[in-house]
């Protein structure tokens, strides 16, 4: 199975540009893509993103989608349906598993790594 991922050495990060806010998120819910891509069509890719939530930002309705999640809570304080989870907390959801809403009061900084079942 081929990776959809450049080979990348360690680097400085820009934290202050490359941000935008995924397609239906709230704004104050914003992603940086670190490397791949998801192709959610095809079912196939791979993904690994920062995710921030700004202050007070809040989404309204559960997700779910047909790839692999694995969520890890760096900085901040993390709400997930009405339960918050402090830093050094961590997810992993199978395909199609049913979650959120989400927020956080304070905001947060999530690393998130999406990916399809070899073939």
């Amino acid at each position: 199975m081929a990776v959809n991922k450049l080979h990348r050495e360690f680097f400085t990060l820009d934290m202050t540009s490359g941000w935008e806010t995924p397609e239906g998120q709230p704004p104050g819910v914003q992603q940086k893509i670190l490397s791949g891509a998801l192709d959610e069509a095809a079912g196939r890719g791979s993904q690994t993103r920062l995710l921030r939530f700004a202050p007070g930002t809040h989404t309204t309705a559960p997700v779910w989608h047909n790839y692999w999640e694995e969520v890890y809570v760096m900085s901040g304080e993390f709400i997930v349906a009405g339960e918050t989870f402090p830093p050094n907390t961590y997810a992993c959801r199978p395909p199609l598993a049913v979650h959120g809403p989400f927020g956080s009061e304070t905001g947060c900084l999530l690393l998130e790594f999406g990916y399809y079942d070899p073939v």
